[in-house]
């Protein structure tokens, strides 16, 4: 029952919102009793813990399983930006948004462990693009690891891109090809502009 909870919020969460989700709508979308809910979790912020939790394991076992694949660094990207989409759901509701406004500790966190995961994920990447001549022999991979991060963060910030006028999915791909292109050798450009015209 706790798994379906979690289902069952993360979906609405991500559809709705972090803040507009009651329990009580919750409780109505799986057809039982808010008490059922309670037994689980204490509290909603106990529940948006457990469901931002399971969702950061999923989308990083993902990663994971995306980077053990082997596929070229740039073609690696695009794979790990399509993964997290479908996990998010084209984020309709911008959750990052709302969890860093009205959940600042758990945004905070879930900050960190993010920063973690793709900074290990992300320098490995651009080693393995200079290796094979993808990237740039003289990038600094410190440097651009940390600026890809904030990037990434940075296009979810519903100040800076309404998700009114911006739609996840082409913001991610307009991100990418301006990191990449700042760090291509012009056989990665070649592969690049391959990955735009099939995404």
């Amino acid at each position: 029952m706790k798994e379906s909870i979690i289902d069952k919020s993360c979906e609405l969460f991500l559809n709705l919102g972090f803040k507009s989700v009651t329990m009580d709508e919750i409780a109505a979308a799986m057809g039982v009793s808010k008490k059922t809910i309670y037994k689980y979790f204490s509290n909603k912020t106990a529940l948006v813990t457990s469901v931002t939790n399971t969702m950061f394991e999923k989308i990083s076992c993902g990663i994971d399983h995306v980077c053990g694949i082997d596929l070229n660094p740039i073609d690696e990207i695009f794979a790990i930006k399509k993964l997290v989409m479908e996990h998010l759901k084209d984020e309709k509701s911008s959750p990052q948004y709302q969890l860093q406004k009205y959940y600042p500790k758990l945004f905070s966190s879930l900050k960190q462990k993010q920063f973690q995961i793709m900074q290990k994920c992300v320098i490995e990447n651009l080693h393995k693009g200079v290796k094979m001549g993808l990237y740039r022999a003289d990038i600094d991979v410190d440097f651009i690891s940390r600026i890809y991060f904030l990037g990434v963060t940075g296009i979810k910030d519903n100040d800076m891109f309404p998700i009114k006028n911006h739609v996840m999915k082409n913001l991610m791909n307009q991100y990418l090809d301006y990191h990449l292109r700042g760090i291509c050798t012009p056989k990665g450009i070649l592969q690049l502009e391959k990955q735009l015209n099939e995404n």
